[in-house]
């Protein structure tokens, strides 16, 4: 098994630094191949600007949709670009590791994805009969991503009825508009609560629960996230109405 571990955490001291070390050294015993892109430690640049699709784009007309798939395929890329395209292309599997901060992921990782997951590569990739092949189709499918999420709130207020949102509502557009979109399967996420507030004993039982995760990453079963050209949706791309009946919400986009 290839896994390139996204790591997004300033402080490598911190509860997710030691969970990202058990991680790593958990699956390179079952004798995984692992890489890492550690962001902060790569002082990885957030921000898309012309330099990311080649110099002849300048900032007043850069628009991404409409340059990154010529610069995807004239490989006009940048090098750090290019570096993270190959590290996927390698993957079998991603586990992207950040904090909770304000019902999302830190900046930095969204800037990743957005400099990464560029058209032509991630997105913007065509079937043969001319569809679009997202939404479990496209480059990256095949592949399995996996969240890890900490975060400082205690478990029951990200629960269904909790004041936080359900952690699913509030993963939807990393898992399903971004993982799910461009391919790739998506694993249940693994979420530590409380994470200001652990003890030696919640520690070592989140360490546990994480290298249980990962000896089972190959064969646990993915969110069952609904097929864009599966036939559940309609040619405006609407869920059909004998599908989940009465229902609407982020829910319904689940085959269950």
């Amino acid at each position: 098994m290839n896994v390139l571990w996204i790591f997004a955490h300033p402080e490598p001291r911190s509860l997710g630094g030691s969970l990202r070390d058990e991680g790593l050294s958990a699956l390179r015993a079952q004798g995984a191949d692992v890489r890492e892109s550690d962001l902060y430690a790569m002082k990885w640049k957030a921000v898309v600007d012309a330099d990311d699709f080649g110099r002849a784009a300048s900032p007043d007309r850069l628009v991404v949709g409409a340059t990154s798939k010529c610069a995807f395929e004239t490989g006009e890329l940048g090098e750090d670009i290019r570096a993270e395209h190959e590290k996927l292309a390698w993957a079998d599997t991603v586990i992207i590791q950040f904090p909770l901060w304000w019902y999302g992921m830190p900046a930095i990782l969204k800037g990743w994805f957005d400099r990464v997951f560029v058209k032509g590569f991630a997105y913007g990739v065509q079937r043969p009969d001319g569809r679009t092949a997202r939404y479990g189709e496209g480059a990256l499918a095949g592949k399995r991503a996996m969240v890890v999420l900490t975060a400082g709130a205690p478990e029951a207020t990200i629960g269904p009825r909790g004041v936080n949102g359900d952690i699913g509502d509030l993963l939807f557009p990393l898992q399903h508009g971004t993982l799910w979109y461009a391919g790739m399967s998506v694993l249940p996420p693994l979420t530590i609560c409380g994470a200001d507030r652990v003890s030696p004993g919640q520690f070592e039982a989140a360490a546990a629960a994480l290298r249980e995760r990962l000896r089972t990453l190959a064969i646990q079963d993915p969110i069952p996230f609904r097929h864009q050209n599966g036939g559940d949706y309609d040619d405006d791309l609407v869920l059909r109405a004998e599908l989940a009946p009465g229902r609407d919400g982020i829910g319904v986009h689940l085959d269950t």
